[in-house]
């Protein structure tokens, strides 16, 4: 192992967990230096409580415990501008675990600010894109920010030697932590995912037990749900008429989501750092939401604006991907996609059936959409379909040439 950087305090992205309390005692010892944790409820459906305790156990003074609730801050700054782009990786993969780092990445650099920190830490394992994610994240808002991977400094080699590090140091090991996790889990508001050793055949289907938020679609309900989303400037506001905020509304989202199957996604992906993976995710309130936003967007985008979106987003979704929020290219992309906004609102209504949501009806103030452009039945001279024909000439006029000389 290299030399330790020298540090006097750094902000641990700590969730209580045994991996994280074993980062902060090896912190304790390896760099003599003070800890601040910060725990960020982002929804991942846990207890927090349990890791101020932990924290205060291990000695770290309560004015240097930091947990708080960023579920809407999440959601309306994070989730929703990515909902705008519609973006997904590789085509499939709706982001969920990428587009928090940024924000966890945002409040330890504010945290070390605050505190007078010289350093930030996180637990990302040398080998995932999460480091990079944070890394790039922590560069991007303080530049000579000094950082600390222990999964890339300490010398433990297997799960066997954390083990014995935690029980030399009074650690609680669960029972269920003693063995090899039959997969690892990241989970927020969006989204769970889950990777590793069950799943590291992609040719294996994943085992039922995997599955954490949503119902097998087999077993979902017979009898289809029908709901209501109201959107405006790109963001959904309301659910069945009623009005809710970003979080408390994907939250509403999950729920109908889980109960009918919806949002499991089985991936093999490009990751980052060079290699492929093999993932389960589940992200129903985010899948129902995709759904309804594009069917907002075909009723109230022009095709140039629309077309041009679909053309930029595989782009937009790779630097999320990759951990390039807070880049400059990321921002310019965001503001062109943000105009493209101000006029997607109404209401998009959806069936939601076993795995499915399905669109069967928009509506908007704003749509584009013309009956009397589209119907056969026109006398009012709207659209005379005699100018087709020139149309079409005029398109076909380089296919003409290409075929003349080529025949």
């Amino acid at each position: 192992m290299s030399e330790p950087k020298t540090v006097k305090k750094v902000v641990l992205a700590y969730s209580g967990g045994l991996d994280t309390s074993i980062i902060l005692k090896w912190l304790q010892e390896t760099y003599g230096c003070e800890v601040v944790t910060f725990t960020a409820d982002l929804g991942q459906g846990e207890e927090l409580e349990p890791a101020r305790k932990k924290a205060e156990m291990m000695g770290i003074a309560k004015e240097h415990i930091f947990i708080e609730d960023l579920r809407e801050e999440f959601v309306r700054d994070y989730v929703f501008p990515m909902m705008r782009a519609n973006a997904l990786y590789e085509g499939v993969y709706l982001l969920g675990t990428s587009i928090a780092r940024p924000l966890i990445a945002k409040r330890q650099i504010e945290i070390a600010r605050e505190t007078g920190a010289d350093a930030v830490c996180h637990g990302a394992t040398g080998k995932g894109n999460d480091q990079v994610r944070f890394e790039l994240g922590y560069y991007a808002l303080e530049p000579g920010i000094k950082i600390i991977a222990p999964w890339r400094e300490w010398d433990f080699k297997s799960r066997e030697d954390l083990i014995a590090f935690a029980e030399k140091h009074q650690i609680p090991v669960a029972k269920d932590k003693r063995g090899e996790a039959p997969f690892s889990v990241d989970a927020n508001l969006l989204h769970s995912s889950s990777e590793g050793k069950v799943l590291e055949d992609p040719n294996e289907e994943p085992p039922p037990y995997v599955y954490m938020r949503t119902v097998a679609p087999e077993e979902a309900p017979d009898k289809a749900t029908i709901i209501t989303l109201g959107f405006k400037k790109g963001d959904a506001i309301s659910l069945d008429g009623m009005a809710m905020s970003p979080a408390t509304l994907l939250s509403a989202l999950n729920d109908l989501g889980r109960d009918n199957g919806i949002g499991r996604v089985d991936l093999v992906e490009n990751r980052f750092v060079g290699m492929k993976s093999r993932g389960v995710y589940e992200t129903p309130g985010g899948t129902i939401l995709l759904a309804a936003h594009r069917a907002m967007e075909s009723l109230t985008l022009d095709r140039g604006a629309a077309h041009l979106k679909d053309e930029l987003m595989p782009r937009y979704a790779e630097l999320v991907y990759n951990g390039f929020w807070f880049s400059p290219e990321r921002e310019m992309l965001q503001a062109l996609i943000d105009k493209s906004q101000e006029n997607v609102e109404g209401e998009v209504r959806l069936k939601l059936y076993k795995g499915n949501a399905i669109v069967i009806g928009r509506k908007s103030e704003k749509s584009l959409y013309s009956d009397q452009l589209v119907t056969f039945e026109d006398d009012r001279g709207a659209y005379d379909q005699k100018d087709a024909e020139g149309f079409i000439r005029l398109n076909a006029l380089r296919l003409r040439t290409l075929g003349m000389r080529d025949r």
